[in-house]
């Protein structure tokens, strides 16, 4: 007699077949009774032979119907849960819903291990108050072409490194630290709002401050403008960093009247923009610049739960050639092991080893902690967030998973606002702004549309011009637009070709006009979506009572004649000598025996409310129904 698994002899029932990673091709295999078992949850992505195993089958008989529904698979390939799920229905076998579970960071995922949408916010959300310490601020620099971001940062570095250090070989990892007074500071080395923005519209929020670089004998210029758009439509908080303050023509007093003139008020002319004036060249004002990053970090009180499972963001990577697939994460939260599974992106991989930016190796990364990554089986890409999950299988779930999901948007667009489906996205999200990247031929033109834009604003909607500027439609543009799931509105202007490109691939919504008033009729359209639809009161009918009818001792019915409209359930007033006495309900409407809908003009009906009995004769009973109206501007 056959010898089940669990080596008991005479068992009785299905048994599941021994694994074999072999051929298959002939093999006998008992299959399991689907009527035994119950509904199976399958994962997001799962192999044939996996699936056969599952399911107790050889697995010929998988491939037999995967072959019936024209899909020509090995005995290792993967297939996707819809997929399984109708070989599954083919065998005779029930498949559970997915189910939303909790994952080891505290963010509910699904069955697959696929982050939902409104997890990801989530990610980086600390929860665990008992085992959160303060964390580095993490920093990027920005301004105008040739106003010294690299020089600034540069000279940063090298004036704080400790002297222990200064021997030593700088990698360049695309994140450095420094430290003053004992508290660190990361500094991200890709300076410009084009990298910043880059990997803020991949989902990554990585930066903490930023520091906009602005020439004090230059001043405010169209990319200064540019940063500053950036940083206000991520949030952060912007240090200026007056440099070149040695040189002769350095005008300080008018840079801080244009940034008023931009939106910014500094400090010293009462708004809440620190300005530190520095001189990259001779290292004067770097320390009163690093103290300002610390002071407006201690006003954020950042803080990161070293004991999770690790979350960051990829800053650079590259193939290399000796060491494969080498990335530089931040980590942001939770602390990075060596021998840690890591999903990132749409690659996963086991942490091999950890390298500092001296290029040591190191055990661990914590909290606003930069580190170079090997491991990874691809490149990942900038901007993708890292996760550790808890072993290969799950990651590799995870991978496919989002795989698949990409491939079914394929051909769906990439759900960014556009004027035609804004409502729906901005009803979906409960947000009720419209975000606006705004460019026109000359500055002149800026103050007009401006002006004009917000005379549409209600209390209800708002505009949010992100970023205004004369020229064309830059790439630039697009990247603040597509971060920001904003629409780009261009006027008397045009847009080149490399924004024209990379508005195609980011799906942004670009709109260009020459004449102002179709351009608010536009936005007015869109803005009219936006509005919370109204609740309307529509009157339905009345009827007339003509007789009171006693029903138990209390309620009554009243035998009544429809004058106008209609007679529904649901609200009702009671008119009696020309005011309303009360207001109720109809529980119970009928035409002699019979319980109806509706009772139209001129039949007789009963009536009952469900609280108000004090009718009399000649009273009149008005019933109306609530419903909802879109509104636009104008009404």
């Amino acid at each position: 007699m056959a010898r089940s698994r669990s080596g008991t002899r005479g068992r009785r029932g299905p048994r599941k077949p021994p694994r074999r990673d072999g051929a298959f091709a002939g093999a006998s295999v008992q299959t399991v009774d689907p009527r035994e078992r119950g509904a199976i949850e399958l994962p997001a992505t799962i192999t044939v032979k996996e699936l056969a195993d599952l399911f107790g089958v050889n697995p010929a008989d998988v491939i037999r119907e995967l072959i019936k529904s024209g899909i020509f698979a090995t005995i290792n390939q993967l297939i996707d849960r819809d997929t399984a799920a109708l070989v599954a229905g083919e065998l005779g076998y029930e498949v559970a819903e997915p189910v939303l579970t909790t994952s080891g960071d505290g963010t509910e995922e699904g069955a697959d291990g696929a982050v939902s949408e409104a997890a990801k916010e989530e990610l980086f959300t600390e929860v665990d108050d008992a085992n959160l310490i303060s964390r580095a601020p993490i920093v990027t620099v920005m301004g105008h072409v040739d106003h010294g971001k690299t020089s600034l940062l540069d000279a940063i570095r090298s004036t704080t490194v400790a002297a222990g250090e200064r021997g030593g070989i700088t990698q360049h990892i695309g994140a450095s630290e420094v430290t003053k007074d004992g508290r660190r500071v990361v500094f991200l080395d890709t300076p410009g709002h084009e990298a910043f923005t880059a990997m803020r519209a991949r989902g990554a929020r990585v930066t903490d401050i930023a520091i906009v670089v602005v020439a004090a004998d230059d001043g405010v210029m169209p990319q200064t403008l540019e940063a500053i758009s950036h940083a206000k439509a991520a949030k952060v908080p912007i240090i200026i960093a007056l440099n070149k303050m040695d040189k002769p023509d350095a005008n300080p007093d008018r840079v801080k009247t244009e940034l008023t003139e931009a939106g910014v008020v500094v400090e010293e002319y009462g708004g809440d923009t620190p300005l530190v004036p520095v001189s990259a060249k001779s290292r004067v004002g770097l320390d009163d610049l690093v103290e300002m990053v610390l002071l407006v970090a201690d006003l954020q009180d950042l803080k990161a739960n070293p004991k999770r499972s690790a979350i960051g963001t990829i800053v650079e990577a590259r193939m290399d050639k000796s060491r494969g697939p080498v990335a530089t994460a931040l980590v942001q939260t939770g602390t990075l092991r060596v021998g840690d599974v890591i999903v990132v992106g749409e690659t996963f991989g086991r942490v091999r080893a950890l390298e500092n930016e001296l290029g040591k190796r190191i055990p661990k990364a914590g909290p606003a902690t930069a580190a170079v990554v090997l491991g990874l089986s691809e490149v990942p890409e900038a901007g993708d967030i890292l996760r550790v999950v808890a072993d290969e299988r799950e990651a590799r779930t995870l991978v496919e998973a989002r795989r698949t999901e990409v491939a079914s948007r394929g051909g769906e667009g990439s759900g960014r606002a556009t004027l035609e489906d804004l409502y729906r996205q901005i009803q979906a999200g409960q947000a009720k702004e419209l975000r606006i990247i705004l460019k026109t031929d000359v500055s002149g033109s800026l103050g007009a549309i401006t002006h004009a834009l917000g005379q549409l604003a209600t209390d209800e909607v708002k505009i949010n011009v992100l970023h205004e500027g004369a020229g064309e439609i830059t790439d630039n543009d697009i990247l603040l637009a597509s971060a920001s799931n904003a629409i780009v509105v261009g006027f008397n202007t045009r847009i080149g070709d490399t924004a024209r490109r990379a508005a195609e691939t980011e799906k942004v919504d670009v709109r260009l006009y020459d004449i102002i008033y179709q351009l608010t009729d536009d936005i007015e359209k869109a803005l009219s979506g936006l509005l919370e639809p109204e609740q309307v009161e529509v009157i339905e009918g009345r009827a007339e009572v003509r007789q009171v009818i006693k029903v138990g001792k209390s309620q009554v019915i009243a035998g009544s004649y429809v004058t106008d409209g209609r007679i529904v359930r649901g609200g009702a007033r009671i008119w009696r000598g020309g005011k309303v006495i009360a207001s109720d309900r109809i529980e119970s409407l009928r035409r002699f025996r019979d319980d109806v809908r509706e009772v139209a003009t001129g039949f007789e009906c009963g009536i009952a409310l469900a609280g108000f009995n004090d009718l009399q004769e000649g009273d009149v009973i008005e019933c109306f129904s609530t419903q909802t109206v879109s509104r636009s501007l104008a009404s």
